[in-house]
């Protein structure tokens, strides 16, 4: 016999196995003990939620031939040959695929007939939202006026999409979401069934990973218990089917944002990619960490908000004394952005390390709560008694500063290159701003500041200024993307590295030809014997 998925065999088949929907379902039995029955419902909701299958049931309890308090028996052949999807009276139809005003045509000549067994035919019409406006319109008057024997269940996840003249003629019904509980009773009670041993902390982890469906939790379930079929399901196994990561990750990490070491947190993802850890999951992961953080700081009572374990409240407690609101509020803000790009980005990698480069340095935005944590950084190194250097562009650096004052006043130096290679290196530094800005994205960011020096036959070097953009701007893809970019643009086949600026090194060398060198020589050239 072939295996069925948990989703498909824990289906409910009445109301009492219905979880997170007892509004809707008590006002169903009602109608359906007193004899209230509509002629139209509109189910609401996001997906596994429980819309087709409250549908299908109801299809049942009208026409079954023993109802018990609203719901269907399940043993009167009514209802077995409904089950079997054998029955003619109930007819399930994908809008999806079935959108045209050739199929509400083919719904209305069917509604002429009555039902060849119960009492009700009922059309359960799943992503309504999905028919054509022809399709919508040829729905109307039928939906409006149907027989007495005609019920319509109409399901749907994007409600704003469904015309309001369709509204108007249904009972709406919206689904919310399971909570994390309700789905971890239901996880361990079909697990009890099923003779599988697993760890609470993981159903929990589920639970939350499904955000509020059903359906999808039942499914992470199946994956996981396949993937280590014969163990017991641990915490530890769930996060490594699910490439998410352990929240002792997410403290390490927010401790070196807050304590603004770029590098450590740049090792910390590296670590996350060599695991193969999925890095979409991660920042999901670590804006609910965030959020925990900010709870905690901004409730009295946190306790049954922050769904974790006393030890792991205790440790986010430690945590949430290295930031203040505000700056959670702009980590938050940063990593919903993230989030939003990384949903059709190809690089996903980059656009976190830029993203963890913005929280470490907020000098890289100007908006005003990076502003505000600038000055609170700015606060906290003066009553430490740290004396702040300039940065760069604005004074003089400490090198600076300390080197002998003539050094201001030292020319730059010329040298001389082949008309070949300086002609390649005219052209790209002519061109850079314009190189990079066209590229956009992570080498837009990084690759700010840089200076474009030569390094031999059809090969230029890129000068960094700043540590964190030079691991991002030396990696080979991203030379390779800016190697093609002046390949396809300039027809220029020219090889580019990547190098950081050294302490006191100057970059303003002037490069010339032989030719510019002598024209510029003003004095004779006298050779002595």
């Amino acid at each position: 016999m072939s295996y069925t998925a948990l989703y498909r065999k824990w289906r409910p088949s009445s109301f009492s196995d219905v979880k997170g929907q007892d509004h809707i379902v008590q006002t169903l039995k009602n109608q359906i003990v007193s004899g209230r029955i509509g002629h139209a419902y509109l189910f609401c909701g996001t997906r596994g939620t429980g819309k087709t299958s409250i549908a299908k049931i109801f299809a049942k309890a009208v026409n079954c031939e023993q109802p018990m308090d609203g719901s269907p028996c399940g043993e009167c052949r009514t209802c077995k040959n409904i089950a079997a999807g054998a029955s003619l009276n109930v007819v399930e139809i994908d809008a999806a695929s079935n959108n045209g005003v050739e199929n509400i045509r083919e719904i209305r000549e069917e509604v002429q007939y009555p039902p060849t067994e119960g009492r009700y035919r009922v059309y359960i019409i799943d992503e309504v939202h999905m028919l054509s406006t022809g399709a919508f319109n040829a729905l109307l008057k039928t939906l409006e006026e149907p027989p007495s024997y005609v019920i319509f269940i109409l399901a749907t996840t994007e409600v704003q999409k469904i015309p309001v003249t369709v509204l108007s003629r249904c009972q709406r019904y919206d689904f919310k979401r399971i909570t994390v509980e309700t789905i971890v009773e239901h996880l361990k009670g079909l697990l009890e069934t099923e003779q599988t041993q697993v760890e609470e902390r993981a159903l929990t982890y589920i639970a939350r990973s499904a955000d509020g469906a059903l359906r999808d939790a039942l499914s992470l379930l199946d994956q996981c218990i396949a993937f280590h079929y014969g163990e017991p399901l641990t915490y530890d196994l769930v996060l490594d089917v699910l490439g998410a990561v352990d929240i002792t990750v997410f403290g390490n990490m927010f401790r070196a944002v807050a304590e603004n070491r770029t590098r450590d947190c740049i090792l910390a993802l590296e670590e996350m990619v060599i695991q193969g850890r999925e890095l979409g999951q991660f920042v999901i992961d670590f804006i609910w960490y965030l959020r925990n953080l900010l709870l905690l700081k901004s409730v009295d009572d946190p306790g049954g908000l922050l769904d974790m374990s006393a030890e792991n409240q205790s440790i986010l407690k430690e945590d949430s004394r290295l930031a203040d609101q505000e700056t959670l509020l702009r980590y938050i803000r940063v990593f919903s952005d993230l989030s939003n790009q990384l949903r059709y980005a190809s690089q996903k990698r980059v656009l976190i390390e830029v993203a963890l480069i913005k929280l470490t340095r907020p000098q890289m935005e100007q908006n005003l709560d990076s502003i505000l944590q600038r000055i609170l950084v700015m606060e906290k190194m003066l009553e430490e008694g740290v004396v702040m250097a300039p940065s760069a562009g604005t004074e003089p650096s400490k090198e600076t500063a300390s080197a002998p004052a003539d050094r201001e006043m030292t020319p730059a130096e010329r040298i001389t290159l082949p008309k070949g290679q300086l002609e390649d290196l005219n052209l790209i530094r002519s061109e850079w701003n314009k190189i990079i800005r066209e590229l956009g994205g992570p080498i837009r960011a990084s690759f700010r500041d840089t200076v474009v020096e030569p390094a031999g036959e059809s090969c230029l070097t890129i000068v960094f200024s700043d540590q964190s953009n030079y691991m991002i701007g030396s990696r080979e893809s991203t030379i390779a993307e800016i190697q093609g970019y002046v390949e396809d643009h300039y027809q220029k086949s020219i090889a580019f590295k990547a190098r950081l600026r050294s302490g006191g090194e100057r970059l303003d060398t002037i490069y010339v030809s032989d030719e510019e060198l002598k024209a510029n020589i003003l004095m004779d050239i006298t050779i002595e014997d």
